[in-house]
This record gives structure tokens, C-alpha cells and sequence, in this order.
């Protein structure tokens, strides 16, 4: 059986949580789908400039989980930008 996943600290939700290619209309382009802990680890490692350790322990999660979301992340990100495709951040908790 699987460990318990731990609470995960999300400072908050993005108000913006859609990007598109300009000019492509909805329904000709593919979305790739961007989890809150993904947006997060995105958040404090490449805008807020922290290092893993340090963003991992504001997300409370081990510096291994966190290079596993982060790397996951830039891994999406880096797909919609090179297909053209659509990023969604959505709340996989939530839903």
C-alpha cells in the first residue's frame, strides 16, 4: 500500500490559469494539463529564484519529491511551447 501523501503548501492559486498560442483557434490546438504543485515548484525555483532544498521545505515535501514535480513541470512546459500546445494549471485535488 502506498505512503499517505503529505499536505502540500501551495502559497496560492494563479489568477491566470490558461495560455494559448495567439492566432490558434481553441479548437485546433492540443492542452497539456499543469498541476498546482507543478506551478508552485515553478513559482519558487525559476521566478522566485530559490534553490530546491529551500522551495522544498516551503512546499513541505522532501528535495526529492520536489526535483520530481519540478522536472515533471519543465518537462509540460517545455512540450506546449515547442508542439504549439495549450498549458491548463489545474487542481488535481479539487476535481
Amino acid at each position: 500500500m502506498p505512503r499517505k501523501k503529505t499536505q502540500r503548501h501551495i502559497c496560492g492559486k494563479p489568477t491566470i490559469t490558461y495560455y494559448k498560442p495567439a492566432g490558434v483557434p481553441l479548437r485546433d490546438i492540443e492542452e497539456i494539463e499543469l498541476t498546482l504543485d507543478e506551478y508552485e515548484s515553478i513559482r519558487l525555483a525559476d521566478f522566485m529564484g530559490l534553490y530546491q532544498e529551500e522551495a522544498a521545505k516551503q512546499m513541505n515535501i522532501s528535495r526529492q519529491t520536489f526535483g520530481r514535480i519540478i522536472t515533471s513541470a519543465h518537462k509540460k512546459i517545455a512540450e506546449a511551447l515547442i508542439k504549439g500546445q495549450a498549458i491548463a494549471i489545474k487542481d488535481i485535488q479539487s476535481e
